[in-house]
């Protein structure tokens, strides 16, 4: 079984504050309190957690697909996470998956 690694850093306070998370092998994607709760551009952890989801759900797709005698020439997901507040902290209860093949 492989390990993937990945870190990430926040620096100074809450609201003045700023993050970046770290895949092991790919550049940094910084982020902010307004990145994650104030629609200002950039990326934020959910955006992350989706990412992921999406290209390993496309993955898993293409080899059901060709088990199943089908080759795809592309499978595109895209994931809506839904992060809601819970109690004194968030939580991510949902995540909704949406898949094109052609």
């Amino acid at each position: 079984m492989s390990i993937s690694k990945a870190s990430g850093e926040w620096n100074g306070t809450l609201k003045a504050g700023s993050g970046v998370m770290k895949p092991a092998n790919a550049g940094d994607v910084p982020f902010s309190l307004g990145t994650r709760f104030e629609g200002v551009k950039g990326s934020n952890p959910e955006e992350m957690v989706g990412a992921a989801l999406a290209g390993c759900f496309s993955m898993a797709l293409s080899l059901g697909l060709e088990k199943g005698g089908v080759t795809p020439v592309s499978i595109k997901t895209t994931a809506d996470v839904h992060l809601d507040k819970d109690g004194e902290g968030f939580s991510i209860k949902t995540i909704d998956l949406k898949t094109t093949i052609n």
